[in-house]
């Protein structure tokens, strides 16, 4: 990718992977709509290093709280808290280590990735409509955290979207929207941290260059802002804006097809 590109696919990649509007559709959708270079390995390997410096930047308090709890004193909220999210990790490991082949070969159709920009965005509606608002972080079950890791296995699949998925399932067992979103963003960290290894380990060290670090550098600081906004966000209100843009986007891609077609 050119430099240009690359700044762009690292906006895309920090806004959208923790806004509830699915990072892997826009990296195929954005290449698609525009022309762009498809992403490769190296890409790859610099957006999920750039969101997860991003995501550990803004919670790495909480996480140095939650170990230091998990270990010295597992049987308090925190404590607990830290091992759900452990518990709540391996289902997407599982998911993503027997079934990444099979997403990325088979399921980045635009169209299907239309059709489920719609039908995710109204789950996270009902789900955020009809949902309690009764609990908080600390409040979450052993129960709550294997649904929603459950729920993060579907997120593979482009157009699902990982916070997306488990925000919806944390606001459908009850936990309230900011609580819901700093599970999400709590969840996501193992998991982009095993991706980005993964990812990491094919890489030949010869191909960094300045696209490489142009992305990985965007997609922190955009990352880290789009956390910011979203926590405050939901803090006050509720997540029809994403709903609408989901859906939105997703007619839009769907009548792009039909139109090139």
């Amino acid at each position: 990718m050119n430099l240009f590109e690359g700044i762009i696919m690292g906006i895309v990649q920090g806004l959208t992977e923790f806004l509830p509007i699915s990072s892997s559709a826009h990296l195929v959708l954005v290449p698609w709509f525009f022309g762009f270079n498809t992403p490769g390995l190296v890409f790859d390997v610099a957006l999920h290093l750039g969101t997860l410096a991003a995501v550990v930047a803004y919670f790495w308090r909480d996480w140095l709280r939650l170990v230091q709890a998990g270990f010295r004193s597992a049987g308090t909220r925190e404590g607990k808290l830290f091992w759900f999210l452990v518990a709540a990790t391996i289902p997407g490991v599982i998911f993503g280590y027997f079934l990444e082949d099979i997403v990325e070969t088979t399921l980045r159709a635009p169209l299907l990735i239309g059709v489920l920009l719609i039908l995710m965005g109204l789950v996270l509606y009902l789900a955020d409509h009809y949902g309690g608002q009764v609990r908080k972080l600390l409040e979450v079950r052993f129960s709550d955290a294997m649904v929603i890791g459950l729920s993060q296995a579907l997120a593979l699949i482009p157009g699902v979207s990982r916070s997306g998925i488990t925000m919806a399932a944390a606001r459908a067992r009850g936990l309230d929207r900011a609580s819901a979103a700093r599970f999400s963003f709590l969840l996501s960290t193992p998991i982009i941290l095993g991706a980005g290894l993964m990812q990491l380990a094919k890489m030949d060290p010869a191909d960094l260059n300045l696209s490489f670090a142009l992305g990985m550098i965007t997609s922190a600081i955009v990352g880290f802002l789009a956390i910011k906004f979203l926590i405050g966000w939901v803090s006050t209100r509720n997540f029809n804006i994403f709903v609408v843009y989901r859906i939105v986007l997703g007619l839009t891609v769907i009548g792009t097809v039909l139109f090139r077609k």
